[in-house]
């Protein structure tokens, strides 16, 4: 009985203590969920990299995978349930989310994460309504884009594209891949900014919208009906990789289509399948565009914070590569890391890397969402009549309207287009875990 009063009279002292904010037992550790896109199977690598960090703090992560991002992480923060982090791959959702409170300023231990231009500032309505600039994300995988992929084999011949664009609640993306590409290649990064941004219009891109049809519709070859209702990756037999169907030689895609093919399919720059002048730089240097896969922080604790940091960190892109199939390696700001060799497709993919002059990134990614959205739309439309002038007159109009909506919130301080620096020259290569 002494013993019970003893260990009674303790746990009052201990409670005491807590709520006097002094000297307390540390504090209940609970699991850290972190939300993001990758799925059936593609999401091994990271959830190992997530254990190795957890064997180092203590701490358990689960990890939530969802091809519907944006509903997912919308609903979450409707119920006042936000993952601790939610990792997204774009910057113009994240900017919103930045503006409204819910995704939280970097403090200045990690904020050296946020890479551009990946994760440029953003500059929000602060308290007493003075504007504050901050960042609000890192990235923790990128993604070379502005390639093309065909077989060693495939000789000179003209190519026949491959072109599949159903991806669910986002079907379009592969087109809109294509206008960018074709925008920053043929006018450079300062134009393709503007245009981006909603400073240049619609309107203006005409030709490259004409010059897409051109390739698709080469030698009396239609894109639709099939290339609306193809999936971007699947084929209906279970297989992966448009390639692998038989009917077209090249495929416009960005550098995790690899992991869907073997060493005989390699990357070559989307300038060099352009006739005339391959880029619109005036010092004509290769000029790639980017996406990436930025962890925001939604729940934040020391915890939280600490993750996003270690994400970020060499040792666990070391381990994040090491777990991952060699074509499947990820890419990181600077380099890749790992210790073992590279596929060939990942080796040259890092070899284009390391030739780029600029670096820019996706632009439907950093557009409002309604204007992102219209844009898909608008390619699905396109594609189902690519030489029909009078529909390609209609979606640009259509078009330049949603981009002058969007700048009269921007007007209103709605922070419609917030993001203004898209283009960036490369991070230098990391010598330390650095593959050559």
């Amino acid at each position: 009985m002494k013993r019970l009063g003893l260990a009674l009279a303790a746990c009052l002292l201990a409670v005491s203590a807590a709520s006097a904010g002094g000297c307390a037992s540390a504090p209940e550790e609970r699991t850290l969920v972190v939300l993001g896109p990758w799925t059936d199977g593609e999401e091994t690598p990271f959830v190992a990299a997530l254990r190795s960090i957890g064997e180092k703090t203590g701490h358990r992560y689960v990890y939530k995978g969802t091809r519907s991002l944006r509903e997912t992480l919308v609903a979450q923060l409707q119920a006042g349930a936000p993952p601790d982090l939610a990792i997204l791959n774009s910057p113009g959702e994240l900017a919103q989310y930045a503006h409204s409170g819910d995704a939280h300023p970097l403090p200045e231990e990690v904020a050296g994460a946020a890479i551009p231009p990946w994760a440029p500032a953003v500059t929000v309505p602060g308290r007493g309504g003075a504007a504050r600039t901050h960042v609000f994300w890192a990235p923790v995988r990128v993604d070379l884009k502005s390639l093309v992929w065909s077989r060693t084999d495939a000789g000179e011949s003209e190519p026949v594209w491959c072109l599949g664009l159903n991806s669910g609640a986002t079907s379009g993306w592969p087109g809109t891949d294509w206008i960018e590409d074709l925008i920053l290649q043929r006018r450079g990064a300062d134009a393709y900014e503007r245009w981006a941004t909603g400073k240049s219009s619609w309107k203006s891109t005409r030709p490259v919208w004409e010059e897409w049809a051109r390739m698709l519709t080469a030698n009396g070859r239609s894109p639709a009906p099939n290339a609306l209702t193809d999936s971007f990756e699947l084929l209906d037999d279970g297989r992966y990789g448009l390639l692998n169907r038989g009917d077209c030689t090249h495929e416009h895609q960005g550098s995790f289509i690899r992991r869907h093919y073997g060493d005989d399919v390699r990357p070559t720059p989307t300038a060099r399948h352009l006739d005339g002048l391959a880029t619109g730089e005036e010092d004509g240097g290769a000029v790639f565009e980017v996406s990436g896969d930025m962890a925001a922080v939604f729940r934040p604790s020391a915890a939280a914070w600490d993750l996003l940091g270690r994400l970020t960190s060499a040792p666990a892109r070391e381990d994040w590569a090491d777990a991952a199939r060699p074509g499947e390696r990820p890419f990181f700001p600077g380099g890749t890391f790992a210790s073992k060799a590279p596929s060939p497709g990942t080796r040259a993919v890092q070899e284009l890397f390391d030739s780029a002059d600029r670096i820019c990134m996706d632009a439907s990614d950093t557009m409002p969402p309604t204007l992102r959205d219209a844009f898909y739309r608008a390619v699905l439309e396109f594609v189902g009549d690519p030489e029909d002038p009078a529909l390609l007159t209609r979606l640009l109009e259509r078009l330049d309207a949603e981009t002058a909506l969007q700048r009269e919130k921007e007007e209103e301080q709605e922070g419609a287009f917030v993001l203004d620096d898209l283009c960036d020259n490369p991070v230098a290569a990391s010598q330390d875990g650095v593959t050559p």
